[in-house]
């Protein structure tokens, strides 16, 4: 009889926001689309930026620099919404530039340094390659 293997790893698709590098659960991302036109909705918080539809699915849209108080950019030509999967609902994140996907183990994932009642989305920090990837909880964005 074999004992059941514990995962050890992640893997981490990784994205650029305001020149910072952050990561999220792969599995959680279903798919990476390019910039499109958003509806807007009212009465939504201001890093709600609407909805778009995706094939037939209505998807919000949540701009992650705004979320974080970051100013928006002049040039958004290389900015795309990453699709995610949050408790079984589509929602889309409005990042600035996909990085890479990489395989990390969970222990190097440090907690993180500050107050995560303040900041309630940061899982923690990792050092890839001499840099610093904040590891993302996205339930805690919306």
């Amino acid at each position: 009889m074999s004992t059941p293997t514990l995962c050890t790893s992640i893997q981490l698709a990784t994205f650029l926001l305001n020149g910072e590098e952050y990561g999220i659960d792969v599995m959680r991302v279903r798919e990476i689309t390019s910039m499109t036109e958003i509806t807007k909705t009212a009465n939504s918080p201001p890093y709600v930026k609407g909805v778009i539809n995706l094939r037939g699915s209505i998807v919000p849209i949540i701009s992650l620099r705004n979320r974080f108080g970051f100013p928006d950019i002049d040039d958004d030509s290389m900015c795309c919404i990453a699709v995610m999967d949050l408790n079984s609902e589509l929602t889309g994140f409005i990042i600035d530039e996909i990085s890479d996907v990489v395989r990390v183990n969970k222990s190097d994932i440090q907690p993180p340094p500050i107050d995560t009642a303040l900041q309630p989305w940061i899982e923690g920090i990792l050092d890839i390659n001499k840099k610093l990837v904040v590891y993302l909880n996205l339930e805690h964005l919306v």
